[in-house]
């Protein structure tokens, strides 16, 4: 009697005893570059149909994203817990405007080209972040994020009297950007005989900065530093007993995290077209740290949807403020858009955190990888 040959047998007709048969994956791992190819497409259309309301609700979004990536380097993967992300974002931004304007009504300006001023404002934001960093390097917890939370009223008090860099209560405009030739402001450009404004031009340039800060996150993750930022989150002792340089790898954690959010200060700086220093409190600081506990801990696709969740929110409820129960339009009584959002966002977190601990890049991903019942992953 011959017998088949046990490379021959197909490994789901021959489970081991006890242990349920796993759902073949293979389908899915091809269809997935296919559908991220669709969703980059989606996004290259997008400006040539959307109105303008929707394609900055679109921009918020993106700017948010590349910050709270920043942010979930910091406390998702290394936890260290930030409550100053805010004073980066405000250092990026009006470090953009005092490096591009070209002076004039009492505000100084260097009159540099505006993608250099765009390159040098990331990168004061990095050196702010690298002065804070002796001590974020050797705090931890929550006395980290009361040393951090300082940094929001030492902000808030520069803003507000530094009225030669800042222009004080009332802001500054932002001047807008030059590449290639190319100016990103109102001014019409037509495609496809789709007229071209700010919004829409700015629109590639938010997905090529999204794209390529999200792409070098993971690849820090995936490597060696996301490995000892991991081992720093999960045990701190283990990490230097095995040779990890704790304070070290948390001060350039520190420093690349500041970077993220001067880069996402600019953005929303181009985007608003006026910068005003009650938009970076301590409120904005809160949001970010919503956005990663409701996207994802340790997650760039996490920090990416949780920045979605929090900044569409409240600009849907103001559109829609008219067909809503109990929201309506601000100054007119009741609840308004901002306010019901933050319930909202604290009603998520809840939830998150008592039955979705993952985020809602988990959700995403059960979807997305189906098992047998009983089988963990």
């Amino acid at each position: 009697m011959s017998e088949t040959p046990v490379s021959e047998v197909p490994v789901s007709e021959a489970p081991a005893s006890g242990t349920p048969a796993r759902r073949p994956l293979r389908l899915t791992t091809r269809k997935r570059p296919y559908v991220w190819a669709a969703g980059a497409l989606l996004l290259l259309v997008l400006p040539l149909y959307l109105d303008r309301f929707w394609l900055q609700a679109g921009l918020f979004a993106m700017a948010a994203a590349i910050g709270a990536i920043g942010l979930n380097l910091l406390t998702g993967s290394t936890g260290q817990l930030s409550m100053g992300h805010a004073f980066f974002l405000a250092v990026g931004a009006y470090g953009y405007c005092v490096f591009a304007a070209d002076g004039g009504d009492g505000l100084t300006g260097l009159g540099l080209p505006t993608w250099l001023a765009a390159v040098l404002a990331v990168l004061v934001a990095g050196l702010a972040g690298g002065l804070f960093s002796p001590i974020a390097g050797r705090l931890r917890g929550a006395y980290l994020g009361i040393a951090t939370l300082a940094l929001i009223f030492i902000g808030q008090h520069v803003l507000f009297n530094a009225k030669d860099l800042t222009g004080g209560f009332n802001g500054r405009d932002v001047p807008p950007l030059s590449l290639f030739g190319l100016t990103f402001d109102d001014s019409e450009l037509l495609v496809a005989n789709v007229p071209f404004g700010s919004a829409e031009k700015l629109w590639y340039v938010a997905l090529v900065l999204l794209l390529g800060g999200a792409l070098f996150a993971r690849g820090v993750l995936r490597g060696r530093p996301g490995r000892a930022m991991n081992a720093i989150r999960d045990h701190r002792i283990a990490a230097g007993v095995m040779g990890v340089p704790v304070a070290r790898y948390r001060a350039a954690v520190f420093v690349l995290s500041s970077m993220y959010a001067g880069l996402a200060g600019v953005l929303l700086a181009l985007v608003f077209q006026r910068t005003v220093p009650d938009y970076f409190g301590i409120t904005l600081s809160l949001e970010y740290l919503a956005m990663i506990v409701i996207g994802g801990l340790g997650s760039v696709s996490g920090a990416v949807i949780g920045a979605v969740f929090v900044s569409v929110l409240p600009q849907l409820l103001t559109r829609y403020s008219d067909a809503l129960p109990l929201v309506s339009a601000p100054g007119t009584g009741g609840i308004a858009p901002g306010e019901a959002s933050r319930y909202l966002y604290g009603a998520a977190i809840v939830v998150v955190v008592l039955f979705l601990p993952g985020g809602l890049v988990r959700v995403a991903a059960g979807r997305r990888f189906k098992t047998d019942p009983g089988e963990e992953r």
